[in-house]
C-alpha cells in the first residue's frame, strides 16, 4: 500500500482537505527525520536550490505507492508500468498515437503464413551501462516471464508464443518455446497462429528485455537504483522506496535527442486531496483532480482528458455463499445506480459501465465494440428483487448469508464502496459489511480467493477486447472468482487463433454477453485519465492502455 512521505506528514498536520484514485492502490510510518527545512510542497530547499541552481529541467510527477516491481515479468500493474515504460523499451513502442512503433527493433519481417515474426535490433540499442542490447537479451526476458517458477502474474499474455503456454503450465520445456536469437541483434519470434494484433501486445512492459549478464551475476537487480539497468528514455538514478524515485535522462538511449527532460521526481503520495495541495504549493506538476473539485477546475484550459482502456468493476466469489447462485449474482448487479455513482461519486466526466469491454475498441468495420454490442448490465430494482427472490428460493434461503464487500484501502474506493452498500441496502434489503485493507495483502488475498465480493479494476495491456475477455477462462491467474464455462472458455480460444477479423468479433460479442448472463463479475465504470498540468508542461503521452510516456514531455 501506499505510505505518505515524511514530508507530507508534516504537511497533513496543518492541512489536509478530505478524500483517491480508483486503480489499485493510507499511510504508515514516515521516513527519517532530516535536518534540512521543509518547504510547504514537502521537498526541501536545499532540493529546490540544487536543481534550480545546476538548470536542470525536472518534471514532478506522483507514482501513488511503491512499485511492486521494477522486473518486467513481475510489475504487472499501473504502479509499476507507468515509471518502467519510461525506463526501458521493448521491440515496439506506442508512439504518440498510441499505436505500434518500431523501438529496440528498427524494423522486422513477418512469414506469408503470419506466425513468424523476425525483429532486427538496432545496431545503437543500448543498456545504461553501455552494454549492446541483444537478441539473447529479449530470449532470457521471455523465457523468465514463461518460467512457471518466476509465477508471473503476466505470463498469459505470452501464450501467443509457441509453446509458451505450455512451458508456462509445467507440460513442455523452455528448449520448446518459440524465442530464438539468431544473432546478436536479430530476435525470431514463431507464434501458435496468426496473431494480428501481436506488435501492440509486445508494447507491454512484460515484454522488456532484461540484460542478461547483469541479471545472472546479480538476480536483484532490479530491486536498487544502484544495480538497475535500463534501455529506455530515463535511467534510474536513486529510489529511496516508499517515498521518492528520480529518473535522470539515459545519453545512452537510441534516441536520446528526442527526449527533452533531464530528471523526473516521482513522488509516493496515497490521498488525492494531499497531491492537488502538493499542485498548488508546486510540489507536482502534474495531479488528479479530486473528486468533490470536478464541478470546479475540469473545464480548465490546464485540464487533460484522456481516453483509458478499461474498468472498475466488482468480483463475486462464485465458491462462497451466497455468490454461487447466479441469480443472486444478477441481483446485485442489477441493484447498483452506475449513472448516480460516476455523476455524484467519482465525477470527472467518467461513464457509467453497463457492460465489460470498454469504448474505443473498433471492429474491421470500424464500429466500435461497446455499440455494437449494447448495453447488457443495467440498473433495474424491480428486476433485482426479483432475481433476489428467485436465488434464494433456489438456494433454500430463509435469508441472506452475511456479505461482505472487500476493497483496498483510497478515499475514493471508501465513497464509491459506501454508495453501494446504500444502493444495495435500499434496493435489496441487504446489510452489506465493508472491509478495507492496504493493496499488497488485498490482492493477495483477492488471487488465493478469500474474499467474498471485491473490488477490482483492470487496464488493458494491448489494443484488443480479448485482452479484458480472457481474464476470466477457467484458472486464469486474473480470474480470481472461481468461474468457468467451457462454452466461454472456447469462444475466447477460437478469438485469439481466428484468422477472418469478422468472425473473430463475432466470438469476442458472444463471450461478452455469456459473461453478463452468468455475471462473475459486476461492472461499475469506466476509466478515463483526467489530470491538470502546471503551465509550461506539454508533450505527456497518455496511452489508453494505462501507462503513458515522457519520452516527448516538456517543461518550460
Amino acid at each position: 500500500m501506499k505510505k505518505f512521505l515524511l514530508l507530507l506528514l508534516a504537511l497533513l498536520t496543518v492541512i489536509v482537505l478530505a478524500a483517491c484514485t480508483a486503480n489499485e492502490s493510507a499511510g504508515e510510518d514516515p521516513e527519517e527525520e532530516s535536518d534540512t527545512e521543509e518547504t510547504e510542497d514537502g521537498t526541501s530547499d536545499t532540493d529546490e536550490e540544487a536543481e534550480e541552481g545546476e538548470g536542470e529541467n525536472v518534471l514532478r510527477l506522483n507514482n501513488w505507492e511503491e512499485p511492486t516491481s521494477f522486473n518486467p515479468s513481475i510489475g504487472f500493474d499501473e504502479n509499476s508500468w507507468k515509471p518502467l515504460n519510461n525506463l526501458m523499451e521493448g521491440l515496439t513502442r506506442l508512439g504518440e498515437d498510441s499505436t505500434p512503433e518500431p523501438a529496440m527493433a528498427e524494423d522486422w519481417d513477418v512469414s506469408d503464413d503470419g506466425t513468424v515474426y523476425t525483429f532486427h535490433l538496432r545496431e545503437d540499442a543500448n543498456w545504461s551501462n553501455g552494454d549492446p542490447v541483444t537478441a539473447e537479451d529479449f530470449v532470457f526476458a521471455w523465457q523468465q516471464l514463461l518460467d512457471p517458477e518466476t509465477g508471473s502474474p503476466a505470463a498469459f499474455l505470452a501464450y501467443f508464443v509457441k509453446g509458451g503456454e505450455a512451458f508456462n503450465s509445467g507440460e513442455g520445456s523452455v528448449e520448446d518455446v518459440g524465442v530464438t536469437a539468431v544473432d546478436e541483434k536479430t530476435f525470431e519470434v514463431e507464434l501458435e497462429d496468426p496473431t494480428g494484433f501481436f506488435l501492440h501486445v509486445v508494447t507491454n512492459p512484460a515484454f522488456f528485455p532484461i540484460n542478461q549478464e547483469v541479471a545472472e551475476e546479480n538476480p536483484d537487480w532490479h530491486a536498487e537504483a544502484e544495480s538497475f539497468v535500463s534501455n529506455g528514455p530515463f535511467m534510474l538514478e536513486s529510489w529511496e522506496h516508499d517515498s521518492e524515485m528520480i529518473f535522470a535522462k539515459n545519453e545512452e538511449y537510441w534516441d536520446v535527442d528526442t527526449v527533452s527532460l533531464d530528471k523526473v521526481h516521482w513522488a509516493m503520495v496515497n490521498d488525492q486531496n494531499t497531491q492537488y495541495q502538493m499542485f498548488e504549493t508546486g510540489g507536482l506538476d502534474v495531479a488528479e483532480i479530486p473528486a468533490e473539485m470536478s464541478d470546479e477546475l475540469i473545464d480548465g484550459d490546464n485540464v487533460a482528458i484522456d481516453e483509458m482502456g478499461g474498468l472498475e468493476f466488482f468480483r463475486f466469489n462464485v465458491e462462497e455463499e451466497p455468490f454461487q447462485n447466479q441469480k443472486i449474482r444478477q441481483a446485485f448487479a442489477l441493484a447498483v445506480d452506475r449513472q448516480e455513482i460516476t455523476d455524484f461519486v467519482v465525477k470527472n466526466e467518467v461513464e457509467p459501465a453497463y457492460g465489460f469491454v470498454s469504448p474505443g475498441f473498433t471492429n474491421p468495420s470500424g464500429e466500435d465494440f461497446r455499440d455494437m454490442n449494447g448495453d447488457l448490465v443495467t440498473f433495474d430494482p424491480e428486476e433485482a428483487v426479483q432475481l433476489l427472490e428467485e436465488g434464494m428460493e433456489e438456494e433454500g434461503y430463509d435469508e441472506l448469508p452475511p456479505v461482505t464487500l472487500s476493497y483496498n484501502t483510497a478515499d475514493l474506493n471508501k465513497s464509491i464502496a459506501e454508495t453501494m452498500q446504500s444502493m444495495l441496502s435500499e434496493n435489496l434489503g441487504i446489510d452489506v459489511t465493508l472491509e478495507n485493507t492496504e493493496w499488497n495483502v488485498f490482492l493477495e488475498d483477492q488471487q488465493n480467493l478469500e474474499h467474498q465480493f471485491s473490488r477490482s479494476s483492470f487496464l488493458f495491456d494491448y489494443g484488443d477486447p480479448v485482452n479484458f475477455l480472457e481474464s476470466f477462462i477457467t484458472d486464469s491467474s486474473m480470474n480470481r472468482t472461481g468461474w468457468s464455462n467451457e462454452e466461454y472458455d472456447q469462444l475466447i480460444a477460437d478469438a485469439k487463433s481466428e484468422e477472418d477479423e469478422e468472425l473473430r468479433w463475432e466470438h469476442m460479442y458472444n463471450a461478452e454477453q455469456i459473461l453478463a448472463e452468468e455475471m462473475p463479475i459486476l461492472p461499475l465504470r469506466y476509466y478515463n485519465q483526467v489530470f491538470i498540468e502546471a503551465d509550461g508542461v506539454s508533450g505527456i503521452v497518455r496511452h489508453p492502455v494505462g501507462y503513458f510516456d515522457l519520452k516527448y514531455a516538456e517543461k518550460e
